[in-house]
C-alpha cells in the first residue's frame, strides 16, 4: 500500500477533488485526500495525503498559510472574486498612499465574515450549496490573524498582495473588505497559495510533470508522513517499548531516561523509523509518552 504526501502545484480551472482523483490514479493509490480546498480559480500548494498519511490531516489544517493574490479595485462581485457577477462602482481609484494606509487596518487580529461561496457549514449545510440555491444567510464574523500583508502596485487599479495568515482566512473576503474600506470596491482577481502545512511551491509538482514521470519517479516524489511532524523531537524506542507503544500503551519517561515537559509532542520511532506521534502526559506513575496517532508502515 502506498503511503505518503504528494505536494501538488494545482493549476487554474480545476477543483481540488479533481486534482486528488488524478493524482490518485497516477499513483495507483487506494486512498487519497487533501488538506485545505483551493477553488478552481486558485493555484498553488495542495498537499495530497496518500494511504495512511490521511490520518495526519487534522495536524496540517491548523497551520498558517501564505498567499499571493491580485486585488482589483473599482469592482464588486457577488462571489468577491473575478469569476462572479461584476459591478463597476464608478468610484475614483484611490492613490497608492491611501491603499497602503488602508492595508494597515487589516494586519494583526481582525474579524472577518465568511463568504457565501465558502465550504463552511452553518446548520449542517455548506454555505456554497445555499448560495447555489440562491439563498443567503447571516454569517457571524470570526477572528482571524493576518501576520503579514504587503502590497505592490501592478496597475493603476490593481495590487499584488503578499499575505501570511491564520487558518480560516478568506483572501477573497480580505480583498472585498479592503475595497469597501477604500470606498471603491475590490475583488480578488488571482490567487496562489505559496505555502501550506510547511510545504512551499518549491516542494510541489504540477500534474503535467507527474504525468511525464515514470512510476518509480512518481513514488519517489512521495514524502514520508513524518515530514509533517519534523518540528517535534524524536524518541527511538527499544523493541520492547516500541511493541507496547504500537498497542497504544504509554511509555514512562523515567524508563527511557528522559525528562520532557508535559504536553510535548514527540515522533515515536523504532529501529525501522517513525510509526506514531506521541504526547507527554501525566499518568499514574509519572510522565509518559502516550501514542496519539499511529502510522503503520
Amino acid at each position: 500500500m502506498k503511503n505518503g504526501i504528494l505536494v501538488l502545484h494545482k493549476g487554474e480551472g480545476m477543483t481540488s477533488q479533481t486534482a486528488v482523483t488524478r493524482v490518485k490514479r497516477l499513483l495507483g493509490a487506494a486512498k487519497a485526500g487533501h488538506t485545505g480546498t483551493l477553488d478552481p480559480l486558485a493555484t498553488g500548494v495542495l498537499p495530497i495525503l496518500i494511504g495512511n498519511a490521511s490520518k495526519a490531516g487534522e495536524y496540517m489544517l491548523s497551520s498558517d498559510k501564505h498567499y499571493i493574490a491580485t486585488l482589483r479595485l473599482g469592482l464588486t462581485s457577488d462571489t468577491e472574486d473575478i469569476t462572479g457577477t461584476l459591478s463597476y462602482t464608478g468610484a475614483p481609484i484611490p492613490s497608492e498612499a491611501m491603499v497602503m494606509e488602508a492595508l494597515s487596518r487589516f494586519r494583526g487580529e481582525i474579524m472577518q465574515v465568511p463568504p457565501m461561496v465558502s465550504a463552511l457549514k452553518v446548520g449542517g449545510k455548506k454555505l456554497c450549496d445555499l448560495a447555489r440555491a440562491g439563498i443567503e444567510i447571516e454569517r457571524e464574523a470570526r477572528p482571524i490573524t493576518v501576520h503579514r500583508l504587503d502590497a505592490a502596485r501592478v496597475a493603476e487599479d490593481a495590487y499584488r498582495l503578499d499575505v501570511v495568515c491564520s487558518k480560516g482566512t478568506y483572501i477573497r473576503t480580505l480583498c472585498a473588505d479592503i475595497g469597501k474600506a477604500l470606498g471603491c470596491g475590490g475583488v480578488m482577481e488571482t490567487l496562489c497559495r505559496a505555502e501550506a502545512s510547511g510545504f512551499t511551491l518549491a516542494d510541489a509538482y504540477t500534474l503535467e510533470a507527474l504525468e511525464n514521470m515514470t512510476e518509480a519517479q512518481r513514488e519517489a516524489a512521495l514524502l514520508p508522513v513524518e515530514h509533517v511532524f519534523m518540528k517535534h523531537g524524536a524518541v527511538v524506542l527499544p523493541p520492547f517499548f516500541a511493541r507496547l507503544a504500537k498497542n497504544g500503551l504509554p511509555i514512562y519517561l523515567k524508563k527511557l531516561g528522559r525528562s520532557d515537559a508535559e504536553g510535548t509532542y514527540l515522533r515515536m520511532c523504532d529501529a525501522e523509523g517513525f510509526f506514531a506521534l506521541g504526547r507527554v502526559e501525566s499518568c499514574e506513575e509519572g510522565l509518559a509518552i502516550r501514542p496519539q496517532k499511529q502510522f503503520p508502515r
